[in-house]
This record gives structure tokens, C-alpha cells and sequence, in this order.
């Protein structure tokens, strides 16, 4: 009885049909169309021009404290 219901199992399996041609169309239109978002993004972010660090950099000599003459 065990090995008529794993018989049953695998020709289920096996007989599975795949995608149709409307499935697999949208398949290839969605996948594609992410990758293409992901592609055109990067290639955005990777090709922005060099930041000067120095220019958003802000030291502690700028920063005036404010109210540290009465501190009680």
C-alpha cells in the first residue's frame, strides 16, 4: 500500500506542466523590468561625481557654546 501511494507521489510530480506562454511572459517582463530598474539605479548612484569631504566638514573650533559662562 506504501509504495502505491509513493508511486502516485512521483507520477505527480513529474507531471506537472510548467508555465504557460502567458505566465512565462510576465515572468520575463517582471524579472526584467526589475533588473532593469536595478541596473539604471546603480549606474546613477555609482557614476555621481567625487564629494570634496572637506567642504561638509564642520570642527569644534566653529561651534561657539552657548551659556557656559553661568553654568549654575
Amino acid at each position: 500500500m506504501v509504495l502505491h501511494e509513493v508511486l502516485l507521489v512521483a507520477d505527480a510530480t513529474t507531471s506537472s506542466s510548467g508555465l504557460n506562454a502567458a505566465g512565462l511572459t510576465v515572468m520575463v517582463v517582471s524579472i526584467g523590468s526589475v533588473l532593469s530598474l536595478v541596473s539604471y539605479c546603480l549606474y546613477r548612484v555609482l557614476s555621481l561625481p567625487p564629494v570634496e569631504v572637506e567642504e561638509h566638514i564642520k570642527g569644534p573650533l566653529e561651534i561657539e557654546p552657548g551659556g557656559s559662562e553661568d553654568a549654575d
